[in-house]
């Protein structure tokens, strides 16, 4: 079970930087600049993300399922990875509940 904590942490961390640089990088960049050449350069950040949720949402269903986590729990944390700060608090969680 260790593995898939660290997977799932690794990921939490993962996906709630790039959900912070979606948020507040690429999306202001793109409704509030109106040279779309600009953000152009920060195309990569949603592509990323767009990898990078799919993969913390499998990382959360094996730690989940090795913990025994309730469905509702599990949802939770999925749910989670959608919030900038949310997967990094769920990491935390996770974290703490392991010490």
């Amino acid at each position: 079970m260790n593995g898939a904590i660290k997977r799932f942490r690794f990921m939490a961390l993962w996906a709630g930087g790039f959900s912070i640089l979606l948020w507040f990088v690429y999306m202001p960049a793109k409704y509030l600049v109106t040279d779309p050449t600009f953000y152009e350069k920060f195309i990569w950040i949603p592509i990323v993300h767009g990898f990078t949720y799919p993969i913390y949402l499998l990382a959360t269903l094996q730690m989940c399922y090795l913990k025994r986590k309730s469905l509702i729990n599990t949802a939770l944390y999925m749910l989670a990875g959608t919030l900038p700060i949310a997967s990094i608090w769920a990491e935390r969680k996770v974290r703490n509940e392991e010490n």
